[in-house]
Formats: C-alpha cells, sequence, structure tokens
C-alpha cells in the first residue's frame, strides 16, 4: 500500500469526530486487545494531565502501537474510533501513528481542523452554521470573534495566547513526548525527555515575557502560592462533542482539593523537590539516593516536575505539573456537583489560552532555576573556542539590523471537524515578519578546517521601566531563534542563514485536504510531525518605534558539540531545538538553553564574552 493510500485511510479516521452519536459497541464484539477502553464516556473532555484518564489513552495507544500490520492498526482503530472518547481516541491515535514504522511519511492532520472548536469561540462557529442555513449553496468565510476587551489589561496579549499556531504546537508536543512513554513496551527511548520538558516551557514563558514587554506591560508575576486568588478568564469556547462551555473562571478563585489530589499534597510535592535539590539527590521507591549531577539533573526533575513514567518516585515526589492543570482547571466545580466542563487548562490544545498557564509554568521553571543555580557558572574554557572570532554580525531585512512584525490574516476550515456542507473557513489573524537572513563574518585561525555550531538566541535590552536588564537578570528571557552546524574552512569566512530554516520552527503543516489529495506526501518526509513553534511568531511583536533587542550569537566546537551515530536525514526534525529527532538522541552534547542555562556571574556583556560570541543591537519594529 503506498503512503499516499495510507495517509487518505488515515485523515477517515479523524474526519467529523464531534458529529460521532455516542455508540455503544457491544463488549463482546470488540477486539479482545480493547478491553478497558470506553471507561472515559464519549461527549467528556479528555485530558491528558489526569492520570486515571490518561491510562487508558496509554493503554490505547500502546494498543495501536502493537497492531501486527497497517491493515490491523486501521481495523483496531476504526473499531476504537466508534466507542471510544474522541479526545482520548485523537491523541492516542495520533501517538501510534506518529511512532509506527509503517506509518512512515503518513501526517497526522492538523488538531485545529480536527477540533475547530478548541480553537474558535463559539460565537464564530455558531455564525458558520447560521450562514451555511441560509446559503447551502455558497462556500461560507466567516470573521473570528473577539473574546474580551480591553477593560482586561490581559487582552493585549490574546493574540499571542490564541494563536492556533502555538496551541497546535503545545497539543502536538505531547504527542511526541507522552508522559507515560515506556520504552520497554514502545521499543524507542525517548532521549532527553525530562530536560526537554523543561526546556520547551522554560522558551514558552521567556517569550511571553518578551512580548508582554513588547507590549509595554510588566513581566508576568509567577503563581508561588497555593492559597493566591487567581485571575479571571473566559476562553468562549464550547466542546462540539458535549455542547458544553469550557468554564469560565472568576476573578478571585482559589485552588480546592480535588477527590483525587488536595491542595495540601501540591504543597508537600513542592517541598520534598526543593528539599532533593538542596540535598543534590533525589531518592528513588527503593529508597537509594540517585545524585543530580551536571549531565543528568535537569532530565531527573523534569521527570519528577512532569511525573513522566520516568520519575524515580512517584508516590513521594508526586506530580506537581499535571495536577496544577487539573486542579486549575476544575476549580469552579471542584467536586463535579454541577456536571460542568472543566477550563482550558484541563488540555494541552487550549491551556496556553490562559493567562495562569504561563504563571503556573513560571513557578515550575522557577523551581529548574533553583537546580539550575547550583551549578558552577560556566568559565572562560567552557564558553571559549580558541581561534575562531565573530567579525561583524548583520540581520539582513529591508534595514539592516530592523526587523518589521505585522498582524497576518489567515484562514481555518470547519468542514473537516464540523459535518457541514460546502467549504466553511473562519478568517482571524496572527502576528507575522517579514523574511530575514543572519549574516555572520568570523575567522577561523585554528591552522585549520573547523566544525561548529551556531547558536542564535534574542533577548531584551530593557525591562518595563526603560532600565537596563543585567545579563543573569535578563537570561532568563533570551529565546532560542536557531542552532546549526557550519564548516569554517581557514581565515575568513561569512555563514549565511534565513530566518524560514530555523532549527525551533515548524514548517506550515499541510492542511487537511491537502492531505486527503495526497499533496507533498511521501516516504522520505522528513518535517510534518507538526512539532516545533509556529514559523509566523519567531520572534516578539516589538513596539511602533521599534524595540531594542541583543541578538546573540555563539560558535561553540562541533567536534565537543554533535553526538555520535546520528543519520544524515533524522525523521521530524525540523523543529530540532524544541522538539528532538524522532527516534534519536537529542543531537547537542550541551545544556539545552547553553549558555544562558546557569547563573551568570559577569556584571557587563565584555566581562561574559569571548571571541567567538557577540551582542548584536537589533530593533523590532511593529506596523500596524
Amino acid at each position: 500500500m503506498s503512503v499516499k493510500e495510507k495517509q487518505q485511510k488515515v485523515c477517515s479516521l479523524f474526519t467529523h469526530l464531534t458529529s460521532i452519536s455516542k455508540t455503544v459497541v457491544p463488549v463482546a464484539e470488540r477486539d479482545p486487545r480493547l478491553h478497558g477502553i470506553g471507561k472515559l464516556p464519549q461527549g467528556e473532555l479528555f485530558s491528558c494531565f489526569h492520570e486515571k484518564v490518561l491510562a487508558e489513552a496509554t493503554k490505547l495507544y500502546e494498543t495501536l502501537y502493537a497492531a501486527k500490520d497497517f491493515d490491523d492498526f486501521m481495523n483496531l482503530a476504526k473499531q476504537a474510533r466508534s466507542f471510544a472518547n474522541e479526545g482520548l481516541f485523537v491523541y492516542a491515535a495520533s501517538v501510534a501513528i506518529l511512532h509506527r514504522e509503517d506509518c512512515r511519511g503518513v501526517t497526522v492532520p492538523p488538531i485545529q481542523e480536527i477540533f475547530p472548536d478548541r480553537f474558535i469561540p463559539s460565537e464564530t462557529i455558531s455564525l458558520a452554521l447560521k450562514e451555511v442555513t441560509n446559503h447551502p449553496d455558497k462556500d461560507i468565510v466567516v470573521e473570528i470573534e473577539s473574546t474580551g476587551n480591553i477593560l482586561d489589561p490581559e487582552y493585549k496579549m490574546s493574540y499571542f495566547r490564541e494563536d492556533v499556531g502555538t496551541n497546535a504546537h503545545h497539543w502536538h508536543w505531547h504527542i511526541v513526548y507522552p508522559a507515560t512513554w515506556r520504552p520497554e513496551v514502545m521499543g524507542k527511548v525517548k532521549d532527553r525527555k525530562g530536560e526537554l520538558f523543561y526546556y520547551m516551557h522554560q522558551q514558552m514563558c521567556a517569550r511571553y515575557d518578551c512580548e508582554r514587554l513588547s507590549n509595554g506591560m510588566r513581566r508576568m508575576i509567577p503563581f508561588h502560592n497555593f492559597a493566591e486568588e487567581l485571575e479571571g478568564y473566559s476562553a468562549h469556547l464550547t466542546s462540539l462533542v458535549s455542547g458544553l462551555q469550557y468554564a469560565s473562571r472568576p476573578e478571585g478563585f482559589r485552588l480546592i482539593d480535588l477527590k483525587d489530589v488536595d491542595v495540601q499534597d501540591m504543597t508537600r510535592w513542592r517541598e520534598r523537590i526543593i528539599e532533593a535539590i538542596d540535598l543534590g539527590y533525589v531518592e528513588d521507591e527503593n529508597h537509594q539516593q540517585i545524585k543530580l549531577t551536571e549531565e543528568n539533573g535537569i532530565d531527573i526533575l523534569g521527570s519528577l516536575l512532569e511525573a513522566s513514567y520516568e520519575s524515580k518516585n512517584k508516590l513521594f515526589y508526586g506530580s506537581l505539573h499535571n495536577w496544577g492543570h487539573v486542579m486549575m482547571a476544575k476549580i469552579t466545580d471542584p467536586d463535579g456537583r454541577f456536571n460542568e466542563n472543566p477550563g482550558v487548562m484541563s488540555d494541552t490544545s487550549t491551556s496556553l489560552r490562559d493567562p495562569i498557564f504561563y504563571r503556573y509554568h513560571r513557578f515550575i521553571d522557577n523551581i529548574f532555576q533553583e537546580y539550575k543555580s547550583t551549578l558552577k557558572s560556566y568559565d572562560k574554557a567552557q564558553l571559549d573556542f580558541p581561534g575562531v572570532s565573530i567579525v561583524n554580525v548583520t540581520v539582513k531585512a529591508k534595514l539592516p539590523n530592523i526587523v518589521n512584525t505585522y498582524m497576518k490574516e489567515d484562514e481555518l476550515e470547519l468542514s473537516h471537524g464540523v459535518s457541514l456542507k460546502g467549504q466553511v473557513k473562519v478568517k482571524y489573524q496572527h502576528l507575522d515578519h517579514e523574511p530575514f537572513t543572519y549574516n555572520i563574518s568570523c575567522e577561523n585561525n585554528a591552522g585549520g578546517p573547523k566544525h561548529t555550531t551556531v547558536r542564535i538566541f534574542l533577548g531584551p535590552v530593557h525591562d518595563e521601566l526603560g532600565n537596563k536588564f543585567s545579563l543573569n537578570e535578563a537570561r532568563k528571557y533570551f529565546i532560542e531563534l536557531d542552532k546549526f552546524h557550519a564548516e569554517l574552512a581557514p581565515g575568513k569566512n561569512t555563514i549565511t542563514r534565513k530566518s524560514s530554516e530555523s532549527a525551533v520552527t515548524v514548517a506550515p503543516t499541510p492542511k487537511f485536504s491537502q492531505l486527503q489529495a495526497g499533496e507533498g506526501i511521501s516516504e522520505n518526509n522528513t518535517e510534518f510531525c507538526s512539532c516545533g513553534w509556529p514559523e509566523h511568531l519567531l520572534i516578539p511583536r516589538g513596539n511602533h518605534k521599534g524595540m531594542d533587542f541583543y541578538l546573540f550569537v555563539m560558535l561553540t566546537d562541533y567536534e565537543q558539540d554533535h553526538v555520535n551515530g546520528l543519520t544524515d536525514k533524522p525523521l521530524c526534525a525540523d523543529a530540532v531545538s524544541y522538539c528532538g529527532a524522532k527516534d534519536q538522541k537529542y543531537p547537542d552534547k550541551k545544556a539545552m538553553g547553553f549558555p544562558f542555562d546557569r547563573v551568570i556571574k559577569a556584571r557587563t556583556i565584555p566581562e561574559f564574552s569571548s571571541p567567538n560570541m557577540t551582542f548584536q543591537e537589533v530593533k523590532i519594529q511593529f506596523k500596524e
């Protein structure tokens, strides 16, 4: 069977899932391998943060992954689709498709087209349905409705929080790195999974604060007190599988005990994790001490905090991250007495919409930073690349070292997720930037050709009061723009790289209709795992005057960085910095975020800098 035929069959699994009627397939008629699936009823919201629900999803994706061949996989998936919870089915089927060898080259359709109700306000979908009824013979395009106004100071950030691409990225990251991934069952190890959990979310927080500074707002105040009153939020989303709204959170609500976990558990888990950081080791289930070394400490802590399968002692250290999401989602109906839907924090494809997501992840990140502060600062020998120096860096756009951003129109197709006649599209806007190129002039006086890793970051120059950041303070807000390998000939060299080639962003994913038509489908497809930061949000918005940023470029020794045994064309390596390369080791030995992942003792840029790095001031200017 060709990849195109497989792709069409896979697409059929994800079509009109919001229109499935509740089906009761007699248990006797189900494949025995699907025993235990169907506990979470259809119509309820699935959350991969909730332990019991996630256990059922894990059983399903492991079963689908273990199917004998592609036909067996399809038969199992079709059966499961008819009675499994809709959200749980999409999660499990996506994990299986992404990792099965016989699905190589097959792309999981975009989550925003499978479940458009998670991305588009209910008022907009309601308007689209009316237009279809009134004009059944026409293709429909409706404008997206606003979800708030300027009475809410956080409304300024809605373009970022409610961006379709960022929310889709978060969902895809969690199917590439499921918390319950068992290497002994799946036959594949997820290299540095705990560290990737830390780094991807840390970068999300850094980007959010850069956007806040762009909008003249103060940096976010981390969530830190389990008794604090939370800000309000209303997502204006209604789940089409249940007909219920995602719960809104009025201002002033606090976390409340749930049936499965209470607030005291959360406090206890945080204290135990911080104590482990202070002691320099964690205790496993057999009371053996496992040291938090420079090499593996952050990876161990990432698994503990997420409470993934790799957690060294889940009973003792708990599940701080996952239960935090669930508690915040259920804050208005903690004991379920009103049969409400939870809020958007329950779902990886909606949680980025809520301002509390970023404040909660800054709280989680501060625990990671607590650990990072126990490590020695990088010394000159670790930062230097003897014989290699950067002479000049220029960002080439319409004007050198000035990049323009603007709002751009886009459309999202509804008819694959909702059963409608004809094409029905929603028109919305997202931030975008003009294309630009890095031009790096450097010299190699090391006496022969050298291979280098080029690391590019962007960080704010000033805080919200207009004061210059100290380097150690600014490092938390430096966002990775790119990381790639280059060869340096002896003498003078010029390295050029387009912004569109970034190792953190994913190329625009193919639309549902393109996948059904087999456009661009190939077994050698190295992209379209859909995991990666959206290309249009590579850089922050900036402001009308032109906001000052440092473009940091560093050349490090590739011979010391690169990992042996990697193939030349790894699969799904489009956004390797945030997502790794599928089924391979993470292709960089250095800590994620290097050299900004540790405390910087140097007070000034010259004091910190080596010849192989440079801080070039650039401006980002927002054009209406």
